[in-house]
């Protein structure tokens, strides 16, 4: 991971300035949405000053990515003003973009604050089951899938890998971290949290209409995807993801989440609608 997110420079100048990267080898050569969500804030970020900080991004997924494919990623430095800086990325694979964002950033600022408590029902990472090694004893051809990704999950009531096992319902919570230490660039860590972001914020729609991952003909894709950054924090350390879905219509269904701290920081807060096509409902189609 920490690879992938490490963009090369190029020497290519236009009115913009031009980063390119490598892809995660993927199970179905799709290139993994958080990924170039995540590349692109790198490549914003590299284009801001060192006191202005990440606060907000808005993505669209335009095309799939071919992850055995460089992509180029282009950055517009659309304003800077007295506290903000606007960038806009743009990621491309054989000159058509696959994925645009706009970012903002912001000075340090003192100011009001408040936020929305953690919930307080939630198991600790330690007290729940390390499902998915006990899929990968099961079933070893998943172990690229589930081990050998850089970051390790705990679900709320439990995963919905192979069944919806604890009711049907349009909410859920995952303590999520990377597998070991990424060191202290608190950059790093905001890119790193959008990676992660892009997981599991899926899940609530499905669930809550019995929807596995495997289940026969299911179709998923991201559409967009929104996230506030509130409050610094590390990814290197459990982090609670707290989601629900509002909404699902029209083949689209909407999630959102809030990312805290262990310690019930607020971190972050997420957004994201996902296209769900499921055979029985649209005739196979």
């Amino acid at each position: 991971m920490l690879t992938v997110l490490d963009l090369a420079a190029s020497e290519a100048r236009t009115s913009e300035d031009i980063f390119t990267g490598i892809s995660h080898a993927m199970p179905l050569g799709r290139v993994y949405g958080g990924q170039v969500l995540a590349q692109s804030i790198v490549a914003a970020d590299r284009t801001t000053p060192d006191d202005r900080h990440l606060h907000s991004t808005h993505g669209y997924f335009l095309r799939p990515g071919d992850a055995s494919k460089g992509i180029t990623f282009a950055v517009d430095r659309i304003h800077d003003g007295r506290s903000f800086s606007t960038r806009r990325t743009q990621a491309f694979q054989e000159g058509v973009p696959i994925f645009s964002m706009i970012a903002s950033f912001q000075d340090t600022d003192p100011g009001i604050e408040h936020q929305a408590a953690m919930p307080t029902d939630i198991p600790s990472p330690e007290d729940l089951p390390d499902v998915e090694q006990a899929i990968v004893a099961a079933h070893p051809a998943s172990k690229r899938l589930f081990l050998d990704r850089p970051v390790e999950l705990r679900h709320v009531p439990s995963p919905i890998y192979l069944a919806v096992d604890s009711g049907h319902v349009a909410h859920q919570a995952v303590w999520v971290r990377t597998r070991r230490r990424i060191g202290d660039d608190p950059r790093l860590h905001q890119a790193v949290m959008a990676y992660l972001s892009d997981l599991t914020i899926q899940e609530p729609i499905l669930r809550a209409h019995g929807l596995a991952w495997s289940t026969p003909g299911l179709k998923v894709a991201s559409l967009d995807h929104a996230m506030w950054w509130h409050r610094p924090g590390r990814v290197d350390e459990w982090i609670l993801y707290v989601q629900e879905s509002p909404s699902a219509r029209g083949g689209r269904g909407l999630g959102q989440g809030r990312i805290y701290s262990r310690e019930g920081v607020l971190l972050a807060s997420v957004a994201q609608e996902i296209m769900v096509r499921v055979p029985d409902l649209i005739g196979g189609r």
